[in-house]
């Protein structure tokens, strides 16, 4: 099974760049897109399912903004658009499509890079899509049969003090504004006991390995020390696994360039494009590449294969 995920920074841009006539070599089962910069009505044909795929979608409110997208072989038996927290949800950041036994995610994290708002916002979201992260990895798998099991959750969350915590300041997060949110697809999602794989922007690059000019980023969004170590707690805590670093444990390799300067043509770098997955898909990884022969983007396709 091949999945991609890639940041397209406007489907129309990378519809014009040759990103359809790549993805019809590509022979991947599921395809996540994140930055559409689109609205249903801007969608050619082409866009919305194109041959042997079918398409989903979760536009953003605002024009020319945010919006995730997913392409599949295989139709889903359900597709989910949002979170239910109507802010997030208004800029079209996460849709999960649920298979037989597994659930991918197309997810977009916002941004923190044009100021302390947006970073502000950054830091809410994170705050509180970390519960939902800790509830699909909430129990350990069943007895028997070696399949993971997780036990279904309260209908219903409030924002864990988990961010305040590294950030220091629990204003930046306003966890209060966003608690007691409904989330019956997740709590079903972690009931089933199905692999997870969520693709997407995450607009954080967690190791010093993960992008070229570290030392000059150590007080930028994308590098903070608290987005990092919300990663750590992603991977090491919750149980998730990057799946480029399980198959390139030591490989610098980046899937964002900056526009400014030469840095596509000098390869300095950000790896904040994932594939994070529940450990029983992401040990069946077997290959992981980032595609860098055209440009679609600003950002690369980063593409794994998984055993079936």
């Amino acid at each position: 099974m091949r999945i991609i995920t890639i940041n397209l920074n406007g489907i129309r841009s990378a519809a014009g760049k040759g990103f359809y006539e790549w993805l019809a070599q590509q022979d991947a089962d599921i395809v996540c897109l994140q930055e559409l910069k689109s609205q249903a009505a801007d969608m050619t044909a082409q866009m919305l399912m194109p041959q042997g795929y079918h398409g989903y979608f979760h536009y953003a409110e605002k024009k020319g903004y945010s919006g995730v997208g997913i392409y599949c072989r295989e139709q889903p038996q359900r597709v989910m658009t949002g979170l239910g927290i109507a802010e997030f949800d208004a800029e079209g950041r996460y849709l999960c499509a649920d298979f037989a036994n597994l659930s991918v995610v197309s997810l977009y994290l916002p941004s923190g890079s044009s100021g302390e708002e947006r970073q502000a916002v950054k830091f809410k979201f994170m705050a509180a899509f970390m519960p939902h992260l800790r509830s699909m990895m909430a129990s350990p798998p069943v007895s028997g049969g070696g399949a993971t099991r997780l036990l279904p959750q309260a209908a219903g969350f409030a924002i864990t003090s988990d961010l305040a915590r590294v950030v220091g300041s629990p204003s930046r997060v306003a966890s209060s504004s966003i608690s007691n949110v409904s989330q019956p697809h997740l709590h079903e999602l972690c009931a089933s006991g199905r692999e997870v794989v969520i693709c997407g922007d995450w607009n954080i690059a967690h190791k010093e390995i993960d992008l070229k000019n570290w030392r000059g980023n150590k007080k930028n969004s994308g590098f903070l020390p608290e987005e990092r170590a919300w990663l750590t707690e992603l991977f090491d805590e919750v149980g998730f696994a990057d799946v480029f670093r399980l198959v390139h444990p030591e490989l610098e390799a980046y899937t964002w360039w900056s526009n400014r300067g030469q840095a596509w043509v000098k390869d300095v770098g950000w790896r904040i494009d994932y594939q994070i997955a529940t450990p029983g898909i992401a040990a069946r990884a077997e290959a992981a590449s980032i595609y860098k022969e055209q440009r679609f983007s600003d950002h690369a396709p980063l593409i794994i294969d998984y055993r079936d």
